[in-house]
């Protein structure tokens, strides 16, 4: 043994042994369980229940569903995992849980953890076999989309769509607040979904018009979005499919948590489009879960990835220098990397 091993090893063995613990690598190891909570919460309508008023546990039994041996401590994680609270038995939301997982609010989040709770939870357990192989994971058949699979039917359609607002609410608001909105008139967001950041842009800026570019079949249940936000005089629903169909012209163009769901050629054919369809001097905006550029802090964004993998046949999730260096390709300059909120942020490209 070398004398440098050998001082390293008696160095180590001199640090006290108990200041190291797996605390860290068990919680996580073990965060499904946590999660998994919630997100059974959700589905069952706990906090939408207890939006209502307090309950006591034998209360939500009868109104939840939930079998007396586990009800108790069901609802007692949820107060440790500081969901809800409980004063001499009475079981009440807390302020965070009563804002973003009551269904009848506009602030609602939960669209995306009813997603996770019925589609991903089961998917992602499959996750070594993605890594394994390279497919996605979510039983789609070989020449479907996940997209396909979600816009089958109503049900599944509303579900993806609330989840959508979910991801973006957060995104949407920030981007009203830091976005140069006075240089422009026009705007529109090409994915639209339900039409979560073209509301929160025409709140907070009444000059503005636009709409939203999705699918056809999204139509309705932007209108209703709209409608129930009192914009629909500022925004119109533009149906289309944006591989096949020309994209709508505004002096800005959004797109928001689309760029990662497709493979490199189909990223730079999108960007490519935007291009072309934006006039002299209009803006484009792409935000995601950026990854950072280091690929060492981001985490939600690089796990997003990993979604991708499960969820797609060629996505992934990228970072602003990547980005940045698609859309200069494209024809954009002034390419710039801006923070929205959390893990997302904006790659702001100039024509």
């Amino acid at each position: 043994m070398s004398h440098d091993h050998s001082a390293a090893a008696v160095a180590q063995a001199a640090q006290p042994v108990s200041s190291i613990t797996p605390d860290y690598l068990l919680q996580l190891g073990m965060g499904f369980w946590a999660s998994r909570t919630v997100l059974s919460a959700v589905e069952l309508g706990v906090f939408t229940e207890l939006a209502k008023g307090g309950r006591t546990a034998t209360a939500l039994m009868g109104l939840l569903g939930l079998h007396p041996r586990s009800a108790v401590d069901f609802l007692d994680a949820l107060v440790a995992l500081k969901l809800l609270q409980r004063d001499s038995g009475i079981y009440r939301n807390t302020a965070d849980a009563d804002l973003f997982l009551d269904r009848a609010k506009p602030s609602y989040v939960g669209g995306l953890l009813d997603m996770c709770a019925t589609r991903l939870y089961q998917s992602w357990g499959n996750l070594t076999d993605a890594l394994r192989t390279g497919q996605p994971q979510n039983g789609s058949a070989k020449d479907d989309t996940a997209f396909d699979q979600l816009y089958r039917d109503e049900a599944s359609l509303r579900e993806f769509l609330s989840a959508m607002t979910g991801v973006s609410l957060g995104a949407a608001q920030a981007m009203a607040q830091k976005f140069p909105w006075h240089q422009y008139k026009t705007f529109i967001d090409l994915g639209v979904a339900q039409g979560a950041l073209p509301v929160q842009v025409a709140l907070a800026h009444p000059h503005l018009t636009g709409g939203g570019f999705d699918l056809p079949v999204v139509g309705k249940v932007f209108d209703e979005y709209v409608a129930k936000h009192g914009l629909q005089e500022r925004l119109r629903f533009y149906p289309g499919d944006f591989f096949a169909d020309a994209l709508p012209q505004a002096d800005v163009l959004v797109m928001g948590h689309i760029l990662h769901d497709w493979n490199l050629a189909e990223k730079k054919q999108l960007l490519a489009k935007c291009y072309a369809a934006l006039p002299e001097g209009g803006s484009l905006i792409v935000y995601d879960s950026i990854i950072d550029d280091a690929r060492k802090e981001n985490a939600l964004g690089l796990l997003m990835s990993l979604n991708m993998l499960i969820e797609t046949p060629g996505g992934f999730d990228y970072t602003g220098a990547d980005c940045i260096k698609w859309m200069k390709e494209a024809g954009f300059r002034e390419v710039r990397v801006e923070h929205l909120a959390g893990p997302e942020s904006m790659v702001i490209g100039i024509k």
